[in-house]
């Protein structure tokens, strides 16, 4: 039999779970902001860059933190890390034992804050206010809708500038951040070593498409069923083409497995790998691939289709968010679509705002191209590599944040 307490806090869960999912988040966010440190009038400058966020995460969110640290640090630019993931509700899954634990660090520092609007205020309120009094806050967002949830106005408030990687995502979170900078920051794409954009693929001539997607980031936005559909349209049961769907996360939809595998309708070339997979396994998939193919509703950066590009691989991708700012018909197939109202099973979005519902006939004709014309794989290929190399140099990152964080940064000293 529970003890009263125990009732009590089961009831109060209970009746917490029940109210609707964005009042909840409102209330969320507006507890943890009215304790959240305000920042200064006078905005702190100084070296070093701590970033913050989900950094032992496997999201794209942790990738991105990662990424940060490592261009920075790469450049010899003094930087530290405070990983929240675990303190934010995530899992740890990817080591970060060889960053510098910035939690400790009392003198003058920027913060880059790798946490999205709805948790920034409990960050803040962990890092603490002794800790934050002498450190400039950078809130470093992504975001896939055309618009930022209006829940994030008072987040806004608590940094001094937001940090973003696509001008998709600066349209998005202008509208309510009126009063706080936005700035499109290049994305650093750690360098690949020349073994890891090799293609893996002894004796197998075989038309391999691969899918990638977090079922984290929401199922219904990455949109693998189009994938599938596309396939299944091009070749049929063709078991000279193949089709693998990498899932990582799927406790976090449980539905999704049931959802793919009635859509691959028992097809022996169509293969559904979940499970979470190493760099090395991720790495390994590329490595397999003649054509990686994207046809989600909507992407902040779309780093499944940059990694594809960066190795050299080629892409069809739709033809709509934040992927356009690097990616045209010159290094890949884009795929036309229609704008539709969202909706969302797993009801991580409530608005009523539109995404891309790709054709999935352009979709299947791309597939039949790319496999009937090597030269043309070839061509876009090699344009990819040369143009993820180029935009998504971490040498890009490290001169704008030298740029942007003033003249501690710009002097060295």
């Amino acid at each position: 039999m529970r003890a009263p307490n125990q009732c009590a806090k089961h009831s109060l869960k209970w009746l917490w779970r029940k109210l609707p999912r964005s009042l909840r988040e409102k209330v969320f966010v507006d507890i943890f902001s009215s304790f959240a440190p305000v920042p200064k009038d006078i905005i702190p400058q100084g070296r070093p860059v701590v970033v913050v966020g989900y950094l032992s995460a496997a999201s794209g969110i942790g990738a991105a933190a990662r990424a940060c640290y490592e261009a920075l640090s790469s450049a010899g630019i003094d930087v530290y890390a405070i990983d929240l993931t675990e303190r934010l509700g995530g899992q740890r899954s990817v080591p970060i034992n060889s960053f510098r634990d910035g939690k400790a660090l009392t003198e003058p520092a920027t913060l880059i804050l790798h946490v999205p609007g709805l948790h920034l205020p409990r960050a803040l309120l962990l890092l603490g206010t002794s800790f934050l009094t002498n450190k400039r806050r950078v809130a470093h967002w992504f975001w896939e809708l055309s618009a930022a949830p209006d829940i994030w106005r008072t987040p806004a408030k608590l940094v001094d500038e937001i940090w973003v990687n696509t001008k998709f995502v600066s349209d998005a979170v202008a509208h309510i951040a009126p009063d706080t900078p936005v700035k499109i920051a290049p994305y650093p794409l750690t360098r690949l070593a020349p073994q890891e954009t090799e293609r893996h693929r002894p004796n197998d001539t075989r038309f391999h498409v691969l899918s990638i997607l977090n079922i984290a980031s929401n199922f219904a936005r990455k949109n693998p069923c189009a994938a599938i559909k596309a396939f299944r349209c091009a070749f049929g049961d063709d078991p000279s083409a193949t089709l693998t769907i990498k899932v990582s996360n799927l406790e976090a939809w449980p539905a999704a497995s049931d959802v793919i595998q009635r859509e691959i309708a028992g097809a022996s070339n169509i293969r559904l790998l979940g499970g979470l997979a190493t760099t090395s396994e991720i790495s390994q998939l590329y490595q397999s691939a003649d054509v990686v193919i994207s046809l989600h509703r909507a992407e902040g950066l779309g780093l499944v289709v940059a990694e594809a590009m960066q190795r050299g691989i080629p892409v069809i991708a739709t033809n709509w968010s934040g992927n356009c700012d690097f990616f045209d018909d010159s290094v890949g197939i884009p795929v036309n679509y229609r704008l539709i109202n969202i909706n969302d099973p797993q009801n991580f979005y409530h608005t009523d705002l539109v995404w891309a519902d790709p054709i999935i006939e352009d979709a299947k004709t791309a597939l039949q191209r790319l496999r009937d014309d090597a030269q043309l794989r070839s061509e876009l290929a090699k344009n990819a590599r040369a143009r993820a190399e180029d935009f998504f140099a971490p040498r890009r990152y490290v001169d704008f944040v030298i740029k942007h964080l003033g003249p501690a940064f710009q002097n060295g000293d």
